[in-house]
């Protein structure tokens, strides 16, 4: 049976999201680079992407629905369906995991009644696991509408999401004050986030990830590993910190291991 045409944005919803598509479209050299932010519009319109979303991208562009439906599926930062106002993310991959993701995301998972992906039923918050956010060093990580909410617990994510269904006030943090899923879409299209503090406002890596860096430059290593409970402050090594392992400080493997001593290849026929 031969799919029936996407319907279309009312006249007055279309005339103003043509005026920002064409923004959009007018800063790249080829207009197809034009379409992930085009998604994102759609999105903030919406909250998801939708068949009448990706028929208006496609119409713009000039794409086949089937190449726009190719990209928005392709990405999992844009919703196939309706969602909530909030998209809480927890960090399980290998890090955030063991340092306790997988028992937050169990927890808000119970405590929210619903599943990975699902909405709650006041339309509050969508709650989803998510990959690896470059934020290791603050483990375990959760993020809403992307901005990041660091070192948590069950006990703190719990009272974050309680805190964003009573419409209370959440400061993530580190980075821009958070705002709706949809308006976090319109800004991630690339308009200004003129949000009091949401220009001053910096994410910025932690030490952890900074040390590759420093060392490249010819620094010298820096501990920065710490008991959870923050005896050692991250400025500070903590005892033994005189031994440096081979992640503080590579070696050349005769230095490290002189037993296994590690020397020119030899040619064969030597």
């Amino acid at each position: 049976m031969p799919q029936l045409p996407a319907p279309d944005y009312p006249a007055d919803v279309r005339a103003r999201l043509e005026t920002d598509a064409k923004e959009i479209i007018a800063r790249y050299p080829d207009s197809r680079s034009a379409l992930l932010p085009l998604l994102h519009l759609t999105q903030s319109e919406e909250g998801f992407v939708s068949r009448t979303g990706m028929a208006f991208c496609a119409g713009l562009l000039g794409l086949t629905t089937a190449e726009v439906t190719a990209v928005a599926t392709f990405y999992s930062m844009y919703r196939r369906r309706p969602g909530g106002d909030y998209q809480v993310g927890v960090c399980t991959n290998t890090l955030c995991a063991v340092m306790g993701g997988d028992a937050i995301f169990d927890t808000l998972k119970e405590h929210l009644g619903v599943g990975n992906g699902e909405t709650t039923e006041d339309g509050g918050i969508t709650l989803e696991h998510i990959e690896c956010n470059a934020a290791c060093d603050f483990a375990p990580v959760v993020m809403v509408n992307w901005e990041f909410f660091d070192n948590q617990t069950p006990q703190s994510a719990k009272r974050l999401v309680d805190d964003l269904r009573d419409g209370r006030t959440v400061e993530p943090t580190r980075g821009a004050p958070l705002c709706t899923y949809k308006k976090t879409a319109r800004i991630l299209a690339g308009f200004p986030d003129e949000r009091p503090g949401a220009v001053e406002a910096t994410g910025g890596a932690g030490p952890a990830s900074l040390v590759g860096l420093r060392l490249a430059k010819g620094e010298a290593p820096q501990r920065v590993v710490r008991p959870r409970d923050g005896a050692y402050p991250r400025d500070e090594p903590r005892p033994g910190a005189e031994h440096l392992s081979s992640h503080d400080a590579p070696q050349q493997t005769s230095a490290s291991d002189p037993d296994h001593p590690a020397g020119p290849a030899a040619e064969e026929g030597e």
